[in-house]
């Protein structure tokens, strides 16, 4: 079976991180298309996801915003919850994506709004 190349450099983000993050905290993995992002809280220890947010509901959706601007509510929203479950400090795992635009927009809102990583 061969494994594809964003396969193989998810992977790779994913397994450095676990090794050099602290077993204390969180992963908050990011995803996104060509026009939504999510974002998701998730316990590796116990292989849950705790929270999540995502530009694809429909209270989101109804507000026709830019893919920028939907990046800042997303953020804000997982923000909320996270704060509502008192997690405050995660690892951020930015999959594939590179650390630039929407997912760098995604992670600034969150610091913003408390969380560390």
């Amino acid at each position: 079976m061969n494994i594809t190349k964003i396969d193989r450099k998810r992977y790779r983000v994913r397994n450095k991180i676990k090794k050099v993050s602290p077993v204390d905290r969180y992963r908050l993995s990011v995803s996104r298309s060509a026009k939504n992002i999510s974002a998701q809280i998730i316990d590796d220890a116990k292989n849950l996801t705790l929270a999540y947010a995502s530009s694809n509901t429909k209270e989101i959706k109804l507000q026709k915003k830019t893919k920028k601007e939907l990046s800042i509510l997303v953020a804000e929203k997982l923000a909320k919850k996270a704060k509502d479950m008192k997690i405050n400090k995660v690892y951020f795992d930015r999959g594939v994506y590179k650390y630039h635009g929407r997912v760098k927009l995604l992670a600034d809102e969150l610091r913003k709004n408390g969380m560390e990583f």
